[in-house]
């Protein structure tokens, strides 16, 4: 039995997303790049390769990774890159989009001989959270004045819009499509690729995915460009578990239950968005608040139920524990690092990492 913490990642379940994202590269044209900053572990992209068509950036590290371990186009995209990586990062890439003019303009002669793309921000956007919300006042995130990217169209070949956050509704993809078209449509004309980003929720259950390709479909053959798509959570949304063990139960007004891992330094997101894991469900009459093993106060994974009352010992499987959480684990109180395991497509668990007091220690110095 593995010991907890581990990140348990599930190929069959990864392989029904996958499978979509292929449906759609088929009925419509549109190539997928796998986003980076939601996912980069790398053990499962000999399969995600198969499916995808490369992988997209937001730093020079994410760019080399990609590269480096997934076969396809690598693109690289950065809010603002420094004098000395952008060597290394067009070195590493197939296309750079600058999020900025400034950026274009900066960086204007060395990347002259690379397929350039710059970031527009379409003023609208899905996220219901204003620190996601890349449509935000003031948002340092894309080009959003049709006039001021018309004088630099001979620079580029292609636009980056990324509005959708968690968007699972077709109809909303839809609506915000046609509002691009309406301020940019003229100046798509001019371009040779466009990428529509991430946060479209389309391998969700009951999404209409034909409906979907139809509308991709259109708006390439309308503009003649070449379609990508920037799936992190589309990819990888129900395919992997954080499993944690009960280390201790109290009673304070509330049925308690501590485990071995932290929302903290293990699935970071549920902190910043104050939400809730998700476990799966459970109507039992034992109700318990299962709570993290660091010393932040707030370090709570949620209130659920249980058909028995929790045990030291027992162990609880915390679900779509794959996006924005790997990524962004931490030594936050030195509590230990879940290990990464697979579960293969022959059903055998394979443990392809563990972390140790080493790897605590080499993160500072």
């Amino acid at each position: 039995m593995i010991k907890t913490p581990y990140y348990l990642i599930d190929k069959a379940s990864l392989l029904k997303n996958l499978e979509k994202i292929a449906y759609v590269r088929q009925q419509s044209g549109a190539k997928s790049l796998l986003a980076l900053k939601c996912f980069a572990t790398w053990s499962v992209f000999d399969l995600m390769q198969e499916y995808m068509d490369g992988t997209t950036s937001s730093s020079l590290y994410e760019v080399k990774l990609g590269k480096e371990k997934f076969q396809g186009e690598t693109h690289a995209y950065s809010v603002a890159y420094t004098d000395d990586e952008i060597e290394d990062v067009l070195a590493n890439s197939d296309k750079i989009i600058f999020n900025s003019i400034g950026q274009l303009s900066r960086f204007n002669e060395v990347s002259r001989d690379k397929t350039r793309g710059l970031r527009v921000n379409p003023q609208v956007s899905t996220s219901d959270f204003i620190i996601a919300d890349p449509a935000r006042p003031f948002s340092r995130l894309g080009e959003w004045d049709p006039e001021k990217i018309a004088t630099v169209m001979e620079q580029i070949s292609g636009f980056m819009f990324h509005n959708n956050c968690e968007n699972d509704s077709f109809e909303r993809f839809d609506e915000m499509l046609t509002h691009i078209e309406s301020r940019f449509g003229h100046l798509i004309k001019q371009m040779k690729w466009v990428s529509l980003g991430g946060g479209i929720h389309f391998t969700g259950e009951n999404y209409p995915l034909d409906l979907f390709c139809q509308r991709l479909k259109a708006f390439a053959d309308r503009y003649q460009v070449q379609v990508y798509l920037e799936p992190g959570e589309a990819a990888i949304t129900n395919s992997t578990t954080l499993e944690v063990s009960v280390l201790d139960t109290l009673f304070n007004g509330k049925n308690l239950a501590v485990v071995d891992s932290s929302i903290e330094a293990h699935m970071l997101d549920l902190l910043i968005y104050r939400e809730n894991a998700k476990m799966a469900p459970c109507d039992g009459e034992h109700e318990y608040m299962v709570c993290g093993k660091s010393c932040l106060a707030g370090d709570i994974f949620g209130e659920f139920k249980f058909d028995k009352a929790l045990q030291v010992g027992d162990r609880l499987s915390f679900q779509d524990a794959a996006g924005y959480t790997m990524v962004k684990k931490n030594w936050f109180n030195g509590v230990k690092m879940p290990s990464i395991a697979i579960r293969q497509l022959d059903g055998s668990i394979e443990v392809v990492r563990e972390f140790d007091y080493n790897d605590f220690v080499q993160n500072l110095s």
